[in-house]
């Protein structure tokens, strides 16, 4: 089986892990549902190699706000709105 077509429940799996090993509590299928998306945007809008250098972005930019005191989850989606009007300026806005 290829990495493209893991079980959802083996993603689950692999997300609680590293959540673990860097002591990231809450992590949720929401949000990484929105890295996810952004990452797949960017790599058919921009290049397949800027996918993962956006994501680790984001994480930061998330991360960064989140000290700042904005929910996590709010900040992801913030940030990934920001990106797609990046990917896409004349493009109408949505939610999600």
């Amino acid at each position: 089986m290829s990495a493209d077509h893991l079980p959802p429940e083996a993603l689950d799996d692999w997300l609680a892990g590293v959540s673990g090993l860097f002591g990231l509590a809450g992590v949720t299928t929401d949000e990484t549902a929105v890295v996810l998306d952004v990452a797949r945007d960017v790599a058919r809008g921009v290049a397949r190699p800027a996918a993962p250098l956006t994501a680790y972005l984001l994480g930061l930019a998330a991360g960064r706000a989140s000290a700042a005191g904005e929910p996590v989850a709010a900040a992801t989606a913030r940030l990934a709105g920001e990106l797609r009007a990046l990917l896409a300026p004349d493009a109408p806005a949505s939610d999600g």
